[in-house]
């Protein structure tokens, strides 16, 4: 494999500082024993250090709440179009450097240099335009008789991004946020950062205001916590897995500020008796292992037709076997390596525990690195068929490309599979009857269905039922999280 390309940002002194009240700032202690010092970044393609960045304390959060809520005032106050044109230039700026961010998450997650062009920076690029959109349709204030109800920022708002999709969580949190009025401190993954460095100086050059927006980079138990707990902090806002949204919450609860968590998931794709097993199988592959499975609302459980279930299988096997594992930088590669040393050992370990404690089938894949390949963070695409519902393997979020095959014999039983688990994130139904499936769809405790493959909807609502957490992201309802509702009795009419 040759040697992947470097990012200017990591031989940059920025790298090892934190953007703060409008400015590249060094950390307030890296090297005592009140700082957490530096944190090497891995390449998961080549399992060498590509970079470095520093790691933030309670002081560093301190300083970038205090200079978030000496912004807030003014920035709160801002015009709707002033709002909206900043967001137009860094819609405009992320475009613009689109090849330089792609290039950055594919060396610092791993993700297929194609699928980061085509999906992760794109999409990213998407929310930035959709809050503008959702910024200038919104009704800040309606009337009630001669009572006004009105909506305001929030205040200043902590948000806490994952390793998975780096820009994409990012922009999904930042841009409702600015549109919305309110003042932010991100703390993005230690594990991809870089993507989110590169964000924090596209902010800087499209005219972010002084303050407006912070970022501080660290471990969850330093900066996380600090930030959860801070009483300067108003709204929280975190992706990741459920272990840590229950931690945010309850470091925050003594201060009773807003906590909006998008968690995990286990997302069941219901395959009706009249579906297109031709078409939908190869798709559901292909959903369930996009970003190499590492998506928290991918549909892992292909819940399916027992007297189809060989049909099925032979469909399932096909599509992952034809998926191209290696390099992200090489043409062609379609899947490249999971994020992470410790996410690796994980997934290797769950395959391990459905082979030999579960006694699962093992339709394709398997433990160990694809063939070819022995260095990196690869795993084979891995199916499993057929899974009962109550194994390890079916209920637990791998995060991987792995997928399991669950047979029904009766739709009420196909729904009932569906529902057997702690998380609601995100859900998938197939079928030719649409009045069927919609029917099914309307069964499914999940914050979102998706029946027959559609188009993403980025105005759509998403977020969680149950352990997949609470709280909407995304377009208008997305917006909404990052306000305050106040009535005004006594307005009058207008």
């Amino acid at each position: 494999m040759p040697n992947p390309p470097q990012l200017p940002i990591t031989d940059s002194a920025n790298a090892q500082r934190f953007y703060i009240d409008g400015a590249w700032q060094d950390p307030v202690e890296t090297t005592t024993a009140g700082g957490a010092g530096f944190c090497d970044v891995v390449n998961p393609a080549t399992e060498q250090v590509f970079g470095r960045i520093a790691m933030g304390s309670a002081q560093d959060v301190d300083r970038a709440v205090a200079a978030a809520r000496r912004a807030f005032p003014a920035f709160s106050a801002s015009s709707v179009e002033s709002r909206a044109a900043l967001l137009e230039k860094i819609h405009a700026l992320m475009l613009e450097r689109a090849e330089e961010l792609a290039l950055a998450l594919s060396l610092e997650m791993g993700v297929a240099l194609s699928y980061a062009r085509a999906a992760q920076l794109p999409f990213a690029a998407e929310h930035v335009r959709v809050a503008r959109e959702a910024l200038l349709a919104y009704p800040f204030v309606k009337h009630q008789g001669p009572t006004a109800i009105t909506r305001e920022a929030i205040g200043v708002c902590g948000l806490i991004t994952p390793w998975n999709w780096p820009l994409y969580q990012v922009t999904a949190k930042v841009a409702p946020a600015l549109a919305a009025g309110c003042c932010v401190v991100i703390k993005p993954s230690e594990l991809s950062p870089f993507s989110a460095l590169m964000f924090a100086q596209l902010m800087h050059d499209a005219g972010v205001p002084a303050g407006v927006f912070n970022l501080v980079n660290g471990t969850g138990p330093d900066v996380g916590a600090a930030m959860a707990e801070h009483p300067g902090i108003d709204m929280i806002s975190i992706t990741g897995s459920t272990r840590a949204g229950v931690l945010v919450a309850q470091a925050a609860a003594p201060t009773v500020k807003r906590v909006t968590q998008e968690l995990g998931g286990k997302s069941p794709n219901v395959m009706l008796p009249d579906t297109n097993f031709a078409r939908a199988v190869p798709l559901g592959v292909t959903a369930a292992f996009r970003n190499v499975g590492q998506s928290c609302s991918a549909p892992t459980r292909m819940i399916v037709p027992r007297e189809r279930l060989a049909e099925v299988e032979a469909l399932a096997r096909e599509a992952a076997e034809a998926l191209v594992v290696g390099d992200p930088m090489a043409e062609g590669t379609m899947l490249g390596p999971i994020a992470n040393r410790a996410q690796f050992d994980r997934v290797q370990h769950l395959i391990r525990v459905a082979i030999e404690e579960d006694g699962a089938r093992l339709l394709c894949g398997g433990p160990g690195r694809p063939e070819g390949l022995s260095r990196g963070f690869y795993t084979q695409p891995t199916i499993f068929s057929p899974v009962d519902t109550g194994m390890r393997i079916a209920q637990e979020e791998v995060f991987g490309p792995v997928l399991c095959i669950l047979p029904y014999d009766s739709v009420e039983e196909a729904v009932a599979i569906a529902n057997d688990t702690i998380y609601g994130l995100g859900a998938h139904v197939q079928g030719a009857d649409i009045v069927q499936a919609r029917a099914v769809a309307s069964r499914i405790r999940a914050g979102q269905v998706l029946i027959n493959h559609p188009a993403w909807d980025p105005f759509a609502p998403f977020g969680g039922y149950k352990l997949s957490g609470n709280g909407r992201e995304y377009g208008s309802h997305g917006l909404e999280e990052y306000l305050e509702m106040k009535a005004i009795l006594g307005f009058g009419t207008v």
